[in-house]
């Protein structure tokens, strides 16, 4: 990881991205982009919150640009993307449909160093249990634990880990409705404790599993545009499921990848390396 990562925000994604890349003096495919916070805007002016983004340079040093973009300007930053989580296929080409309403996702959590946060699983887990019992999902087990530390920060985080029979309706169609409960979570719990509340919600394995498939649907697209000798886009995502794709393929040296399209529609699309 790059100690020259640093975070921005703006009134809404691409204004923070763009924020960050004129701190950094760096072009959007010198970084890495991670969603910590989508920011919202509120109702009446009320309750409106910046979105924020870490940009973490692909070296520590020089930039890494191909020798074919390299005396050519930055592209637009594109346009701010969805939240709405979708199955995963691959396009020779996509557009940038109109944006759509935003589903809340997961944000990068706050460092969390040797061990959990003791008060945070407390409540938490008093706020899962109550959730699970009036969606009348019947009896799960929650325990906590620290991740894994992250491929590219190296922070770690708490995870409550729901583990029961019959809670494939908490995870919903691509993870979707475990998101949103994950979000409803994070918010009882911001209220109760009166701070922010960071943490990662997992029912029976399924964050692991999907990071695991992502990563491998990554690999066959990169292997597929290079076969092509053309970019491929996947189909739309959560800014969740973005990231994994990104982080798969950020150390490739045929390809590099970049969020297009807008709204519900915002996806991956992995490019060549010298590609116009």
């Amino acid at each position: 990881m790059s100690d020259r990562a640093i975070e921005a925000q703006g009134t809404d994604v691409e204004a923070a991205i763009e924020a960050g890349l004129q701190k950094l003096g760096l072009e959007r495919h010198d970084v890495i982009v991670e969603v910590v916070d989508e920011g919202r805007k509120g109702i009446l002016g009320l309750g409106s919150k910046e979105a924020m983004v870490r940009l973490t340079p692909l070296t520590a040093g020089e930039p890494r640009r191909d020798p074919a973009r390299a005396t050519k300007a930055a592209p637009p930053p594109g346009p701010r993307p969805s939240t709405t989580s979708a199955t995963v296929t691959d396009e020779v080409d996509a557009g940038a449909p109109a944006d759509a309403p935003a589903t809340p996702t997961p944000v990068a959590p706050v460092v969390v160093e040797d061990e959990v946060d003791e008060e945070l699983v407390s409540a938490v887990t008093e706020i899962v249990s109550n959730l699970l019992e009036k969606m009348g999902l019947g009896e799960a087990t929650v325990r906590a634990d620290l991740s894994e530390p992250d491929d590219n920060s190296g922070r770690r985080m708490t995870v409550l880990r729901v583990e029961g029979e019959n809670l494939s309706a908490l995870i919903g169609p691509h993870g979707e409705t475990l998101n949103d409960f994950q979000y409803i979570a994070r918010l009882m719990a911001g209220h109760a404790l009166r701070r922010r509340a960071d943490f990662i919600v997992d029912v029976d394995g399924y964050r692991s599993q999907r990071k695991e498939s992502l990563s491998s649907l990554a690999r066959r697209m990169a292997a597929k545009a290079v076969e092509r000798g053309s970019a491929v886009t996947l189909e739309p995502m959560s800014s969740y499921d973005r990231r994994i794709i990104h982080m798969a393929l950020r150390d490739r040296d045929d390809v590099y990848t970049s969020s297009v399209g807008e709204g519900s529609n915002r996806r991956v699309r992995v490019y060549l390396k010298g590609e116009e």
